[in-house]
C-alpha cells in the first residue's frame, strides 16, 4: 500500500512554528524523528535512514532502546562526519553509519521495520522494489518526494505466513500453523540474544 502525505501535514505533526515571516523554522532532528514515527506508526525495530547526511536525524531516529538504527550515504565524507556526530552524542553502536556503494541495500529480505529517506535524492538511490524486498511484513518506508511531500509504503502481512498468537499457536491450543513459508533454515538472517533458551519445553527466554 502506498500513500502520499502532504508537506503541510508533516510540518503540522512536527509541531513547527510558522511565526517567521521568511518561512517555517526548521524542526530540530528530534521533532522530525517524532513526526516520522507518528506518521508511520512504527514503535520499534530496525530502522534504516537513507541519506544520513550529518547524522543528526539518524541519531534522533533512535528514540528509545526499542530501536536499532543504520544510516546509509553515498558520500564518504558525509559518512565520516556522521560517525563523528554519533560518537560525540555517545550513541554509536545501536546507531551506526555505512557507505552505500550500489543499488542494492545491504540487508537480507524481510528484516527492516522502517526505511526513511528525507531527501528525494536519497529516495532514488535504490528502487522501490529493492526497498520492498528488505521490509519486514507490516514494515513501512517513508520517502520524501521532489515536491516536498512524503510517500508512505506499507508492506502487508503475506497470506503465506500464519500468525502465532499464543504459546501453542492459537487459542485452540493446537500447535500447528497454517504456514507455507516455514521450512528448514537455509541461511542466517541475524544473531540476537539470548544465545540459549532456558529450556526447550518451557516458555522461551524471549
Amino acid at each position: 500500500m502506498k500513500q502520499r502525505i502532504s508537506l503541510f501535514s508533516f510540518l503540522l505533526a512536527a509541531g513547527l512554528c510558522f511565526s517567521n515571516p521568511r518561512g517555517a523554522i526548521a524542526a530540530p532532528a528530534d521533532d522530525t524523528a517524532a513526526a516520522i514515527f507518528e506518521a508511520t506508526g512504527v514503535k520499534g525495530g530496525f530502522v534504516v535512514h537513507l541519506g544520513s547526511g550529518d547524522g543528526e536525524l539518524t541519531a534522533a531516529l533512535k528514540a528509545s532502546d526499542s530501536y536499532v538504527v543504520h544510516g546509509l550515504d553515498t558520500d564518504a565524507a558525509k559518512v565520516a562526519s556522521a560517525r563523528e556526530t554519533l560518537l560525540a552524542k555517545g550513541v554509536y553502536g545501536k546507531v551506526s553509519i555505512d557507505r552505500l556503494d550500489g543499488k542494492k541495500l545491504p540487508y537480507t529480505e524481510g528484516t527492516v521495520n522502517l526505511v526513511v529517506a528525507d531527501s528525494d535524492a536519497a529516495a532514488n538511490w535504490v528502487s522501490e522494489d529493492e526497498i520492498r524486498r528488505v521490509l519486514a511484513p507490516l514494515g513501512v518506508a517513508y520517502l520524501r518526494t521532489p515536491g516536498g511531500d512524503w510517500t508512505k509504503i506499507e508492506k502487508p502481512w503475506p497470506k503465506e505466513i500464519d500468525e502465532w498468537t499464543h504459546y501453542l499457536h492459537d487459542a485452540g491450543g493446537n500447535a500447528v500453523a497454517h504456514d507455507s513459508v516455514v521450512g528448514p533454515p537455509r541461511r542466517m538472517k541475524w544473531v540476537g540474544s539470548p544465545r540459549w533458551s532456558r529450556h526447550h519445553d518451557r516458555m522461551a527466554s524471549m
